[in-house]
């Protein structure tokens, strides 16, 4: 049962925050392969949520855009730049994979590429971060 615990606080946190979520799974004791695909599932699964059931968070989120007038985000620059591709890979490191997902939809991506590139930016950044946790902790403990 400890377990489950363990696995479902990795899970919820990564659908917040992917940053706070690996560091966790290390905490809590998992192992770094666990942890990534942890991770890398829960930031899928809040994505998923806001790109397929955000259509009402679409309209909010264009009406809020249309009040701020000139005042544009860094994902706004990505979108314009490199489109959903680069949306999708920087979204869930820079704003998190609910963020990153509903300024998506906000900007009009289709949902099944946008879903498409950023669970492929989520495992990506869940390989990067897990790696980069492991691999600092390898020489915190020698």
């Amino acid at each position: 049962m400890e377990m489950v615990w363990k696995w479902g606080s990795v899970i919820g946190t990564s659908m917040l925050e992917l940053w706070a979520a690996i560091p966790l799974g290390f905490a809590l004791q998992l192992p770094a392969v666990v942890t990534g695909i942890l991770s890398a599932i829960g930031a899928m699964a809040s994505a998923g949520i806001v790109i397929f059931l955000g259509g009402s968070l679409r309209n909010w989120l264009v009406k809020r855009m249309e009040k701020k007038g000139k005042k544009r985000g860094r994902m706004v620059h990505i979108w314009e730049k490199y489109g959903v591709i680069g949306l999708g890979l920087a979204s869930p490191l820079l704003t998190g994979a609910p963020l990153g997902a509903a300024i998506g939809i906000s900007l009009g991506a289709p949902t099944g590429k946008l879903m498409w590139w950023m669970s492929v930016g989520i495992v990506i950044w869940s390989v990067i971060l897990t790696t980069a946790v492991s691999l600092g902790l390898l020489q915190f403990l020698n």
